[in-house]
C-alpha cells in the first residue's frame, strides 16, 4: 500500500516539515527530496529489513514505531533502539556496500519515506546541510551506543533502570512505555523477568506506580536519582 503523500502533490510536506534532517531546506529544496521518495505501508510486525539485506536507501518514519534489533549466535534479541515519526534508519548503507548488520521490524502499522541513496547522496552534495544533519546524527548515535556498553558493563539493574526512568518522564510524571516490556528489557541488557522483578521492587519501595502493561507513574524522582 502507498498511502503516504510524500512522493508528490499538495500534502508532500506532512511527512517532511517534522523531519530534523530536511528542516533547514526551503519548500522547493524539499519538494526535490520530494521527488525522489517512495511511500510504504508496513504492518505491525513486518519486517522493513532484515540482516544481510543490501541496503542503499534512507528510511524515513512517517507515522508509527519501528524496533532495530539484532540477535546473537544463540538466538537472543537485542533491541538496539526503537524509533518514532521524523526519525530516520538506514543512514549507514548510504556510505558501504555492506549488507545490514540488524533488523527493522514495525512495531505497529507503520508509514514510511524511502528516498534512493544513489540520488539523495547527489542532493547531499548540493544541499550540504543534509550531510552535516546525517554526520550529527551518526556521532549522536555512536555516543548512545558507547554510553549503552558502558551502562551495561558498569552499572548495576538497579542503576540502569532508574536512569532510564527518568531520561523517558523528563519532566512529567507520567511514562507510556514505546514497546513491549520484553523490548524494554532488551535495550536495556536485562531479561524481561528482571526488569518486572526490579519494577515491582521499585514500587514496592514507593519510587513509581505501576498502571498497566505500559504505563508507569513516577511516585518519587529523588529516589529515583539517589540510585545513580
Amino acid at each position: 500500500m502507498k498511502n503516504c503523500s510524500c512522493s508528490g502533490g499538495e500534502n508532500w510536506r506532512n511527512c517532511f516539515e517534522n523531519v530534523p534532517l530536511f528542516q533547514s531546506l526551503s519548500p522547493d529544496e524539499m519538494s526535490e527530496i520530494a521527488s525522489i521518495t517512495e511511500p510504504r505501508t508496513f504492518l505491525k510486525g513486518e519486517f522493513i529489513y532484515r540482516e544481510g539485506d543490501t541496503g542503499g536507501k534512507l528510511y524515513i518514519l512517517h507515522t508509527g514505531g519501528v524496533k532495530i534489533s539484532r540477535l546473537s549466535s544463540d538466538g537472543k534479541e537485542q533491541v538496539i533502539r526503537v524509533i518514532g515519526p521524523g526519525e530516520f534508519i538506514g543512514e549507514l548503507s548510504l556510505f558501504s556496500y555492506l549488507p545490514f548488520t540488524d533488523d527493522a521490524a514495525a512495531l505497529e502499522n507503520s508509514t514510511m519515506c524511502f528516498i534512493d541513496g544513489g540520488k539523495l547522496k547527489l542532493l547531499m552534495s548540493k544541499y550540504i546541510s543534509i550531510a552535516f544533519k546525517v554526520m550529527d546524527e551518526l556521532s549522536k548515535r555512536l555516543e548512545r551506543a558507547e554510553n549503552l556498553i558502558k551502562e551495561i558493563s558498569l552499572n548495576s539493574v538497579e542503576e540502569r533502570l532508574a536512569r532510564v526512568l527518568l531520561d523517558l518522564s523528563g519532566e512529567e510524571r507520567e511514562i507510556i512505555l514505546p514497546m513491549t516490556k520484553g523490548d524494554f528489557a532488551s535495550q536495556l541488557g536485562m531479561s524481561q523477568e528482571t526488569l518486572s522483578r526490579k519494577l515491582s521492587s521499585f514500587q514496592e519501595e514507593g519510587l513509581i506506580s505501576l498502571k498497566g502493561h505500559k504505563r508507569i507513574i513516577i511516585e518519587n524522582r529523588e529516589g529515583l536519582q539517589k540510585l545513580l
